[in-house]
């Protein structure tokens, strides 16, 4: 897609197109290149309609809040589609919690828990948004996502909504994947819950949070945990016991306060220093213990 093709569909919508947009400013980690182009649509309609305007091959990222995101220095070479504060419908009907896939996971939380629900308590741990959550099966403190969703509304490359359940995917651990191939993306979900305190709630909540602060890293910028769980052990144990804690690659370092945490302490790492300093880890859990670390964090675009 050219630039006056975007520029013609830029003045038949309602959102707002960016060029060469520093997506640092989009990533928790604070690191990365450039986006080429970049849209902030002003809802659920207008992300359709712009979806339905954009050529079938143009490469497409959705970002919420770009806590499991490194884009290498070279860039991303597509369109990112921002989400989060955008998509942010959030409500509470017919016994169900729909909220829009930009809405931030500790939001449904507390939304729940003032709604006197119980089951979501765990989604306050979680540093990203609901489109997140739903596309990782992301969990923690010993909730999942899709333990609690009854069905999802699905966005097309074609700006088609549709909704689906459970059977149309394979649902895993830090995966999900629908079962017929789809360029699908998620929208929006909704959440059974059963009813509950909701004092007790937010007495949880705020539980989780404290141990959450004690343990993490927060105050840096991070990406989360960088790693997932192997079978029957914590990454973060065996990070820790090949003597990596603490290991630095440029500006980039593996937290002294919790192993399977990258921080970039003084904002001057970049992409590559991440990116090298996670093979790093891969490297030499493997060299130690000949266990194989999957990354949870997505890697996107050129290197320069």
């Amino acid at each position: 897609m050219d630039m006056s093709e975007l520029k013609r569909l830029e003045s038949g919508l309602r959102g707002e197109l960016r060029f060469n947009e520093p997506m640092a400013r989009h990533v928790t980690w604070r690191a990365g290149g450039t986006a080429a182009r970049a849209y902030l649509p002003a809802d659920l309609d207008d992300l359709a309609a712009f979806l339905r305007a954009t050529r079938i091959d143009e490469p497409l990222l959705f970002v919420g809040l770009g806590s499991n995101l490194l884009v290498r220095d070279g860039g991303f070479g597509g369109t990112v589609v921002f989400l989060h504060a955008v998509l942010g419908r959030l409500t509470f009907a017919d016994g169900l919690v729909y909220a829009e896939a930009g809405v931030a996971s500790p939001k449904v939380a507390r939304f729940a828990a003032n709604h006197d629900l119980a089951g979501a308590e765990f989604l306050a741990g979680i540093p990203g948004t609901v489109g997140g959550a739903l596309a990782m099966n992301a969990g923690c403190y010993g909730g999942e996502t899709w333990a609690i969703v009854e069905r999802v509304l699905m966005l097309d490359r074609h700006g088609g909504l549709r909704e689906r359940r459970a059977e149309d995917f394979e649902i895993g651990y830090r995966h999900v994947g629908l079962r017929a191939a789809s360029d699908e993306v998620f929208a929006a979900a909704w959440f059974r819950l059963p009813a509950g305190d909701g004092a007790a709630s937010r007495e949880r909540i705020r539980a989780l949070l404290e141990k959450r602060i004690a343990s993490q890293p927060l105050q840096l910028p991070n990406a989360g945990s960088v790693f997932r769980n192997p079978p029957d052990d914590h990454a973060a144990r065996l990070i820790e016991a090949a003597g990596l804690k603490g290991l630095q690659i440029g500006g980039a370092r593996v937290s002294e306060k919790h192993a399977n945490f990258i921080v970039n302490p003084d904002r001057r790492a970049t992409a590559g220093d991440i990116e090298t300093l996670i093979g790093k880890v891969q490297a030499g859990v493997h060299e130690r213990f000949g266990v194989e670390l999957v990354r949870e964090v997505r890697i996107v675009g050129e290197k320069p």
